[in-house]
Formats: C-alpha cells, structure tokens, sequence
C-alpha cells in the first residue's frame, strides 16, 4: 500500500515547491487553490511517512532478534517490536479511514440552530447551556463564533438562537451535533426539588458556497424591521432587523444581530442558502439508499441522541454507547473526547460499508 502511495507523497513534495514559486504567488486564485491542496495531503503524507518509519524499525528488532545472544537484549527488544506493530497496526487503520471517500463540507463554516423543545422555561436554559458550551469549544479550537439571531426569554434561555462557527474543520467536528438533546435535572423553578425532563433541538448545517445555491431574487420577500430583546437588550431606533422568506419552499429565515442591516440581511441570506443546501442534499441523500445513512447518526433533529444528567453527572451519547461522568467539563466546552469518538464509529461504520462493497 505504501508504495501505491508514494505518487501521493511526490505530489505533496512537488506542492511544496509550487508554493514558494514567484510566478504562482502572483496568481491569487491557483495560489489558494494549491494550498487547499497540500492542506488536504498534509495529514495523509505525514501517515504514511510515520507508517513507513516505524515498519522500518520493525525490520531492525526482528534482525537484532536473530543476531542477540544475551536473553535479557532479546527480551527488551520482544517488548520493543510489540509496541512497534501495535503502533503499525494504528497507523494501517488510520490510513485506511484516511483514504475514504471525504465529506466536501468538512473544511466548511458551520451555522447552529438550537431550539428548545418540551420542557418550557426550563428548556430555554438548557438551550442558553448548549449554546455557552458550542462557544466555549469553538474558542478551544481558535474558531470565531458569530451571533445571528435569537429569541430570548425573561430569565436567561433562549427560545431559539442561531449562529455561525468559523474555522477550519469546524463542520467535520460539529456535524454529529444534529439531533434532540435530552437534559434531567431540578429546574431553577422548581420549589419541591423534582427532577424534570426537559428537550433541545440542535441542528449544525454547512455554511453554503454562492456556487451551490442559486437563488431567484424574485423568489424572495425581505422585510426589515426594529430590532428587539428580552427586558429591552439590543433594542435598536432603527429597522436594521431583516426577515427574509423563500417563497418556493417557504423557509424564514431572521437576522437582527447586526447592528447594520446590510449585515444582517448578508447573514440571513447565508443561513437561507445553508437550509436550502441541507434540504437539497437530504433529498439526494433519500433517494440514493435510506439503507446506508451512516449508523452513528442520520442527522435527523427528531433523533434523541445525548442525554445530560446532572443529578448523576453523568453525560450518555445514546448512537455509540458512550458514557461519561464529567458533566461539569463538557458544558464548559470539553467536547473532546465525545467528539473524537463519534468520528472513530463514523470511519468504522465507513470502512466496514466499503469492505461489503468490495465482496
């Protein structure tokens, strides 16, 4: 496989030569485009290097095997060429998930909706939570969290709150995040300490390209209006505040964060373009095979796919099996390690549909 490879890494080499050339500096459209793609390669050549590395080690311990007389030698080096093929075996695997077939809008922005379900007031706040959380990891990563609109409630929640998420990756880290998101604790106002049972929908959608959504200005109704909030906050004397509504499909989209209406019509029209984008790619996705939408999740915000305990501390992702009592850290943004482990069921799952379709 390695070998089979090595065309990979000659492109990669000769990428690195492309880059530091003048005449392709000069020209701001190639200039991107190359280092979109040793961007790409970065990651798989450095695999496949590390991979080749350690076979090669592998190759010296079992020669100085042959070769050592003394049995203590050859006992360190058995143990050293274990841990040596472990480490290649890891690597194999990753390689392999590495040479399937990637998801276009893992490098892409990402817009959030997250809106409360049953549960009330309560849900609102849970929905405030959700949201503090996606920002804090956000702010892990170096991405950029931009506010664009939100329905907030008297004590603190949100009804429903929508941003955007800008970083590399962002989409690729954040996409299993779509779903029903269960909370169970004592509601601030609850006076008999019950523990209620309360909902949130989060929906994460690929920020869309201008090239992939080709909307009809005559299919649009913007309206503007005075920008308001709870208990007065970000009430503005002028109707910076847009709605903008698709007519064929009848989505409405709102924007009233920015405190200039151009900017907030541009972020409106970004969040109708990613909705419209997610419609049409749900579609296809239907009707090529509902049979092979991926196991760890289809992405549907009905699906109920993470509860958060507090009584217990306990935090349960429902697609994979996954429990963990760190409660406290994952709202503070620690999403780590539940992420990481949705992308490692996502390969598998991926590698095991590409393993049937070669039988």
């Amino acid at each position: 496989m390695l070998e089979q490879l090595s065309a990979v890494e000659n492109r990669f080499d000769e990428l690195n030569l492309l880059l530091s050339d003048p005449a392709v500096f000069a020209d701001p459209e190639r200039y991107r485009r190359l280092l979109k793609e040793h961007a790409d390669l970065a990651g798989l050549v450095e695999t496949i290097r590390t991979l080749r590395q350690t076979r090669e080690a592998i190759e010296e311990h079992r020669q100085l095997l042959t070769q050592a007389d003394e049995r203590d030698f050859r006992e360190l080096v058995r143990e050293e060429l274990a841990v040596l093929e472990d480490r290649a075996r890891e690597l194999e695997a990753d390689l392999q998930a590495q040479l399937l077939p990637k998801d276009p809008n893992d490098d892409r922005n990402v817009i959030m909706e997250i809106r409360a379900g049953t549960g009330g007031d309560e849900a609102a706040l849970f929905a405030a939570d959700l949201f503090r959380m996606y920002s804090a990891y956000a702010d892990s990563q170096g991405w950029k969290t931009e506010l664009i609109d939100a329905n907030e409630t008297e004590i603190g929640g949100f009804k429903e709150i929508v941003f955007m998420i800008e970083g590399r990756g962002a989409y690729s880290q954040l996409k299993f995040e779509s779903g029903v998101h269960r909370v169970q604790r004592v509601p601030v106002t609850e006076s008999g300490g019950r523990i209620h049972t309360s909902t949130v929908t989060v929906a994460v959608l690929p920020e869309a390209e201008d090239v992939e959504v080709n909307i009809n200005p005559n299919d649009l109704q913007i309206d503007t209006y005075r920008a308001s909030g709870a208990g007065g906050q970000h009430v503005n004397r002028t109707d910076s505040a847009v709605r903008i509504t698709h007519k064929p499909s009848g989505l409405v989209v709102t924007c009233q964060d920015q405190r200039s209406q151009y900017k907030n019509k541009d972020r409106a029209m970004a969040v109708l373009k990613s909705r419209l984008l997610e419609m049409t790619q749900a579609a296809h996705s239907g009707a090529i095979a509902s049979e092979r939408k991926n196991q760890v999740g289809t992405g549907d915000r009905s699906e109920r796919i993470r509860t958060y305990n507090y009584h217990q501390g306990r935090v349960t992702d429902h697609r994979i099996g996954l429990t963990l009592y760190r409660l406290e850290d994952i709202l503070l943004g620690d999403l780590g390690e539940i992420i990481k482990a949705l992308q490692t069921a996502a390969r598998s799952n991926s590698l095991g549909q590409a393993s049937e379709d070669e039988t």
